[in-house]
């Protein structure tokens, strides 16, 4: 099996796997929790194998994923990962509110300890922008809780570039997560030039397409009511008819390259730069060894344009999400001095 090796995440001293495991799909929003026994072994299978860089949320449950990792993480495995997880979303009544004001960062931070039960969180996003409390009050909690030592590393989730460089000045940034893949790239152009600029490692959050680039609209047809993946734009028949031949074209050059799409859409993004660390999603030991494959895939500049072509931003139909899932279009916040503490 390739060797998984480790990058450095931003420049604050991260250092992870270069290749991360997002855990989402084990607890929530594909379907059916997965039965844990199966997901702590694939975890264990994980950090055998060099992918210790895990990716988790109190949302994604909510709450049970973290519990989840939590006995994963039993026995000696702490030491050996690289543990993030997020704060910010909150559901009530069935509808998600996004909350950033520093008493919630605190208590969230305190419930996701207890969960995880560990001392301290490795890498802590913020998962979506609360626009109704500048982005300096958040992170300046954010920045007493590492002073506390409850916290090592301080990390956004879909922000946009003003946020992030304003989140930046109160305490160094670690890392942005943003969804990166061949068929998501919006984020080329402002928001990876501003991580670059500031020093911010970039980990990349459905980069084969939330499993688009493993099966194509095969994908569709064999996901349960209660995957939230069918309700999305790019799901729909319209758009799914268009865009399935994106995956026809990747699926054919894999084909010659001798490995599967999903390894070249990965290996795509791992070609994006070394402070860039994707982070699947799988409930599959033989899906998680596939993804660790493609980094030993190597492409030339010509096959990166090449597979660029097929996905050029035009070519993909519908939105990422659904209009009611905020992303970092519209993460701008207050400006602070209309903060007024309560």
């Amino acid at each position: 099996m390739a060797n998984v090796g480790t990058i450095k995440l931003g420049s604050q001293g991260l250092e992870v796997s270069a290749q991360g495991l997002g855990c989402m799909g084990m607890s929530a929003f594909y379907g059916a929790p997965k039965p844990e026994p199966d997901m702590i072994a694939l975890i264990h299978h994980a950090v055998q194998s060099g992918v210790t860089f895990l990716d988790t949320s109190d949302v994604y449950g909510p709450h049970t994923n973290e519990i989840l990792l939590g006995k994963a993480l039993k026995g000696g495995v702490r030491e050996k990962v690289e543990l993030a997880t997020k704060f910010g979303i909150r559901y009530a009544d069935g509808k998600g509110e996004i909350h950033g004001d520093p008493a919630y960062v605190r208590a969230a931070c305190e419930a996701s300890l207890k969960r995880l039960d560990v001392d301290c969180i490795d890498l802590y996003y913020q998962h979506r922008i609360d626009t109704r409390v500048p982005i300096e009050v958040t992170v300046g909690e954010l920045k007493k809780l590492v002073e506390e030592g409850k916290i090592k590393y301080i990390g956004l989730s879909e922000a946009s570039a003003s946020t992030i460089r304003r989140a930046h000045a109160v305490h160094p940034i670690t890392a942005v997560q943003l969804e990166w893949s061949l068929w998501a790239r919006d984020v080329e152009e402002e928001i990876v030039p501003a991580c670059r600029e500031l020093g911010i490692g970039i980990v990349a959050y459905s980069p084969l397409g939330r499993g688009f680039f493993s099966s194509g609209a095969k994908l569709v047809e064999n996901l349960t009511q209660d995957d939230f993946r069918k309700y999305l734009p790019r799901f729909q028949p319209e758009n799914l008819e268009h865009n399935k031949t994106i995956f026809e074209r990747v699926n054919e050059m894999a084909t010659k390259k001798g490995c599967t799409p999903s390894q070249l859409a990965l290996a795509w993004v791992h070609h994006q730069g070394n402070d860039v660390c994707p982070i699947p999603g799988t409930t599959k030991i033989e899906n998680l060894n596939q993804n660790i494959g493609a980094l030993s895939i190597k492409l030339t500049a010509e096959e990166m344009a090449q597979l660029e072509s097929f996905a050029a931003a035009d070519a993909v139909k519908g939105d990422r999400y659904g209009s009611d899932i905020t992303t970092w279009k519209d993460s701008e916040t207050p400006p602070l001095s209309s903060w007024k503490a309560a």
